[in-house]
């Protein structure tokens, strides 16, 4: 049974960093795409940033230049370096991956961020 656990999320001033980690398990396969999506009350979910094999990345106009998408040395394993967080940033944060050649993709379990000014 492929999992996806993430951590880091937390309280966070304005200006503050957080870092995300999400890592895979139950898979031997390389997930591709890994990325975060995140989801405030009353707003649909929304892809924040997203990494593909070789190093590709794309990310939501709202946070370039402030949030960083990587991948770890271990293999499924994926990172949100999270900069100069706004109180619009406050989002219940989601781990997604897909495997390829697979229909079905993965999601985690969500770790809250919270931006208070």
């Amino acid at each position: 049974q492929v999992q996806l656990v993430e951590s880091g999320g937390g309280w966070v001033q304005p200006g503050g960093s957080l870092r995300l980690s999400c890592e895979a398990s139950g898979t031997v396969a390389e997930m591709n795409p890994m990325g975060w999506y995140r989801q405030a009350p009353g707003k649909q979910r929304e892809l924040v940033a997203r990494v593909r094999s070789g190093g590709r990345t794309n990310y939501a106009e709202s946070v370039k230049g402030r949030f960083t998408i990587s991948r770890g040395n271990l293999m499924n394993t994926v990172y949100l370096q999270m900069n100069s967080l706004k109180v619009e940033d406050t989002a219940v944060y989601y781990c997604n991956a897909r495997i390829p050649g697979w229909a079905e993709e993965f999601w985690g379990q969500g770790t809250q961020v919270t931006v208070y000014s």
